[in-house]
């Protein structure tokens, strides 16, 4: 057993080294595993959202259209330069979901139960920034380059205890499950969620926008989440940040993001109810 727990820490010792790096990422220079080339990235955005538009209703409140579009335009602008092929597409789509998406090539969703927690521009502003800088990051591609590396890793070990008894083989492949999922996957989806959320906070800052209104946006989100039930995920379990957790980021990040940016601020446009 002694030797099998060697060869699996070495296995994940190989899959560590493999997972830092490939890539850089554009805006905070951290290095990423991507092993899904831009072109198919691009094609699997292109596709999903084209289905998406099929298949979701398109919302025709003028109000909220001109919004997702003039906040859209803004923060494209300051991306563009991180995501020089995107074919920019803002859509609004109408549903009561309180969210909002941008797929690989600048395809971005915005659902109108987002807008009322967005509440004006810069509240807008912040939810784009933040969905961009997972497109930017390649965040989709990583984590299917990690899924695919961790795989193997599993077959790996499964050929290392393939001679243990049954019970040696199901343990050790319910310990390197675990393991996988609370010492790698879900730290780093919550890490994606912290860097977008970075990025988000740069874009709109460098948009124009006053960072400190990501904060009211992200109490307003935590307000939302409260009075919907929360969630009582514990935080080593989530893939997003905790909500008091995300906030103290962004309240750390904005002296930082405001002294590597310039440019005057633009007033609040509430969207009609």
């Amino acid at each position: 057993m002694k030797k099998i727990i060697l060869q699996i820490a070495l296995c994940s010792t190989i899959i560590i080294i493999a997972l830092t790096g490939c890539t850089t990422n554009p805006v905070t220079g951290r290095k990423e595993l991507n092993t899904v080339s831009s072109d198919d990235e691009m094609k699997l955005g292109l596709t999903s959202f084209d289905q998406m538009k099929k298949e979701v209703p398109i919302s025709k409140d003028a109000n909220a259209n001109a919004m997702v579009q003039r906040v859209g335009k803004r923060i494209a602008e300051v991306a563009g330069k991180d995501m020089p092929n995107a074919q920019w597409e803002f859509v609004v789509f109408d549903s009561k979901e309180a969210n909002a998406f941008c797929l690989p090539g600048g395809k971005v969703g915005v659902y109108t139960g987002l807008l009322p927690i967005a509440k004006d521009d810069s509240g807008l502003a912040t939810v784009l920034g933040h969905e961009i800088g997972h497109a930017v990051s390649h965040h989709g591609a990583e984590r299917m380059s990690q899924a695919q590396l961790l795989q193997v890793g599993g077959q790996a070990v499964g050929s290392l205890t393939s001679n243990s008894s049954q019970i040696t083989q199901t343990a050790v492949a319910a310990v390197y499950g675990l393991g996988g999922k609370l010492g790698y996957e879900l730290p780093h989806s919550r890490a994606q969620e912290s860097e977008a959320d970075k990025i988000g906070l740069i874009y709109m800052t460098r948009a124009g926008y006053a960072p400190e209104q990501a904060l009211a946006f992200w109490q307003r989100f935590a307000a939302y989440n409260n009075a919907n039930g929360g969630s009582k995920t514990p935080g080593f379990l989530s893939t997003h940040p905790l909500d008091d957790v995300r906030i103290k980021q962004i309240q750390e990040w904005i002296p930082e993001v405001k002294a590597q940016s310039t440019g005057s601020t633009l007033g609040s446009q509430v969207i009609g109810k």
